[in-house]
């Protein structure tokens, strides 16, 4: 049984990858725990002389990145814009630009300049808030207080709003009224993982998403801290983001002593994202500047470089492909090498393929051939195999619930041999 999507869930399919901006300037920046001691997390240790957002932007939109999300709160509590409502702990209590420097205005502008979604993250656990621990309801008022200034405020649409989960483990927030009130401040606003969510968790931090990956589901992870699950009503369309970092300890900046990710790492996790039918989220950390770090930068630009030399210059569309009942068959006429396929389903009904292979017939003879099985489909399937000389290759659905629709096919040699 399929669940079917909406067009807000759609168009964030679409988007495939993001960058995720953590970014605490002085505070949690050396530590090793964000759960750490909230009276280290003073207003005036957050300088960020050098902010520089349409930085982050433009190595978003190099990267080949659709979205950003910032870290407007997180578990410290501290609010990056000057709130009316936590005033002493806020931008508003800082040296920094006189207490009226706003960090999401800037992130807002950047990200519009550059044509990206705008995301905002917001932790509903908050360490310096008393009325958290103390007073559920009150604390209530307090997160929605917080959402008004984001979200009915100033800064104008909103596409994602980015709930984390941790450290939330049995905590009764009003969800009904917070998503009301949100929902009517922002229609068309996609939430991540808690309350009424319009995506989910993929359940780690790695990036990797499991085999198949089924956009209906009736259950979903939502902590890091934590096996506890949340249960649907019913099947529920509910896509899935894969969250992972740059680097490989710090979700914030740690200096250089933390390690990149290679190229080749990268180019492993977007394989196992989005081509599993998931968001990527790629998690970069500025550094004490407010910039992002050369060296991160540089590793930006060189996957986005690395993603357009894979997969920009096809060997064939859906366009080019003959389609006869369950197949779609490339036969240009010559021996071509081919080492990908890429497959998207149309899902505007949901998904209906749970089962398919690509097949070839090998250069210069031989009998037909099995190269790749897999199971779903959904948004995106990248299926990877050794380089490979064929006649004719073709996409077989061996399995489906109803009458499958395939938007795209794509048949890549990203080799660089003839």
């Amino acid at each position: 049984m399929t669940a079917i999507p909406t067009q807000r869930q759609l168009d964030f399919q679409e988007w495939e990858f993001g960058l995720f901006i953590h970014f605490l300037a002085g505070q949690y920046t050396h530590q090793k725990s964000f759960k750490a001691e909230t009276d280290s997390v003073m207003p005036d240790n957050f300088d960020p002389s050098e902010l520089d957002c349409r930085q982050w932007a433009q190595l978003a939109s190099q990267a080949g990145a659709r979205y950003m999300v910032y870290t407007a709160k997180h578990h410290d509590g501290f609010c990056h814009w000057p709130s009316a409502t936590t005033p002493s702990f806020s931008t508003a209590a800082c040296s920094w630009r006189d207490g009226e420097g706003d960090v999401v205005r800037a992130f807002v502008d950047a990200c519009r300049g550059q044509n990206l979604a705008v995301g905002l993250y917001y932790s509903p656990f908050d360490a310096h808030e008393p009325s958290y621990q103390a007073d559920p309801p009150a604390y209530d008022a307090y997160f929605l207080s917080h959402m008004r200034e984001l979200l009915g405020g100033d800064y104008g649409p909103i596409d994602i709003l980015w709930f984390d989960g941790a450290f939330s483990e049995g905590h009764p927030y009003d969800w009904p009224m917070l998503i009301k009130e949100i929902r009517a401040m922002q229609p068309e606003i996609r939430i991540f993982n808690m309350g009424d969510p319009d995506f989910r968790w993929v359940g780690n931090e790695a990036g990797i998403a499991s085999i198949p990956n089924w956009n209906t589901v009736e259950q979903v992870p939502f902590s890091i801290e934590s096996d506890e699950v949340d249960t649907m009503p019913a099947p529920t369309w509910l896509p899935a983001e894969c969250d992972c970092r740059l680097r490989y300890e710090g979700w914030t900046w740690r200096g250089t002593d933390d390690p990149l990710k290679s190229i080749e790492e990268l180019m492993g996790l977007y394989d196992y994202s989005v081509g599993r039918g998931c968001n990527l989220l790629l998690n970069v950390g500025p550094d004490l500047r407010g910039r992002v770090h050369e060296e991160d930068a540089d590793r930006l630009i060189e996957f986005g470089e690395a993603l357009r030399r894979r997969f920009g210059s096809p060997l064939c569309t859906k366009a080019d492909c003959t389609q006869t009942h369950n197949r779609l068959v490339y036969e240009p006429g010559d021996p071509f090498l081919l080492d990908h396929a890429v497959i998207q389903e149309d899902i505007t009904r949901g998904e209906h393929v749970r089962e398919f292979a690509i097949r070839i017939t090998p250069a210069p003879e031989g009998r037909d051939t099995t190269l790749y099985e897999g199971k779903s489909i959904g948004h995106k399937a990248i299926c990877r195999f050794p380089l490979v000389k064929a006649c004719k290759a073709w996409l077989e659905i061996v399995d489906s619930s109803d009458q499958a629709e395939i938007a795209e096919l794509q048949f890549h040699n990203t080799s660089g041999l003839t």
